[in-house]
């Protein structure tokens, strides 16, 4: 199986790249057919309250703890990189596995 086009696999563990709809009616998370991975938070995109909701957003479907999450890219932008800190083929594994469950 291949990895999810959003994920990256690091030496630390992986990347993942998505879009964030700040302010959005509900909170979701959701992928399209080309492979993009979005974010709908219900927080505003200021003080890094969007950030933080994409952080537990991503923790709450991924089963994985919020501290294993960075921002690497896109702090103040929709278009954003996050790290997941942890064994690399375990977590595109998870991920994978949720993509699956999701497709």
């Amino acid at each position: 199986m291949t990895d999810p086009a959003f994920l990256r696999r690091t030496e630390r563990g992986v990347t993942v790249e998505l879009r964030a709809q700040p302010k959005a009616r509900r909170t979701a998370l959701g992928h399209s057919k080309g492979g993009a991975l979005k974010a709908a938070v219900t927080a505003p995109a200021e003080d890094g309250k969007a950030n933080t909701a994409v952080v537990a957003l991503l923790a709450a479907e991924w089963r994985l703890p919020r501290s294993a999450f960075a921002v690497l890219r896109g702090a103040a932008a929709r278009d954003k990189v996050f790290s997941i800190s942890g064994e690399p083929a375990a977590l595109a594994d998870r991920i994978a596995e949720w993509v699956r469950e999701h497709g």
